[in-house]
């Protein structure tokens, strides 16, 4: 079914009433049954993100990093088993797997005196068993499996999405006998690709 812009704008205006979670994609699906699942989800995950992308910043002050960490210090100091990072991450809009980084970021940097790399804390993320306190490795585990669009587990699924993508492209050109180049082939060759080109085309075709 073709979208309209009256359509977009009104599934748009109802995200902006619930809070980003699966709970919340069921009910876009009840409130507008004639469209796809696919579609629902395109728009939920881009208008989330464009939410995010505005309110990124007042996030990241020093003054809000250091709230976010003593919040999380007492409450998991009440109850260590509840998801004190998912349900603060709810109250103040923001991705869980993003709040899950900044209190990481937090944590390490008082552990170790000194500010850590992206590389180990995007490590930690994918595999927060390597995270050396076992109580925040919950609470990253339980932002991380709970995030929609944002995370580790999100972008294993969109390359695997990709990877699938490619492969049935693969197959309808085959089928067709057109000659084309993969994506690894094209970078062998220095075929260089701007990151929307490479979003959209993972393989090059030549009639």
């Amino acid at each position: 079914m073709k979208l309209s812009k009256a359509q977009y704008d009104e599934i748009a205006q109802f995200l902006g009433h619930v809070q980003p979670t699966r709970q919340s994609l069921r009910k876009l699906k009840e409130k507008f049954p004639s469209q796809s699942q696919s579609t629902l989800l395109s728009i939920f995950s881009q208008e989330y993100q464009k939410q995010i992308k505005r309110t990124h910043a007042k996030h990241h002050t020093a003054e809000a990093v250091e709230t976010y960490y003593q919040r999380y210090l007492n409450g998991v100091m009440k109850n260590a088993a509840a998801p004190v990072l998912l349900e603060l991450a709810n109250e103040v809009d923001f991705a869980p797997s993003l709040m899950a980084r900044i209190v990481l970021e937090r944590f390490l940097q008082e552990r170790e005196q000194a500010i850590p790399s992206k590389t180990l804390i995007n490590s930690m993320l994918r595999d927060p068993s390597q995270i050396p306190d076992g109580v925040l490795a919950n609470q990253v585990y339980q932002c991380t499996v709970n995030d929609c669009c944002y995370g580790p587990l999100v972008d294993c699924i969109k390359h695997a999405i990709g990877h699938e993508h490619e492969v049935l492209l693969r197959e309808m050109l085959l089928e067709k006998n057109l000659s084309f180049i993969g994506m690894h082939c094209s970078r062998e060759a220095h075929h260089f690709l701007s990151t929307s080109e490479t979003q959209f085309s993972s393989l090059f075709c030549f009639a």
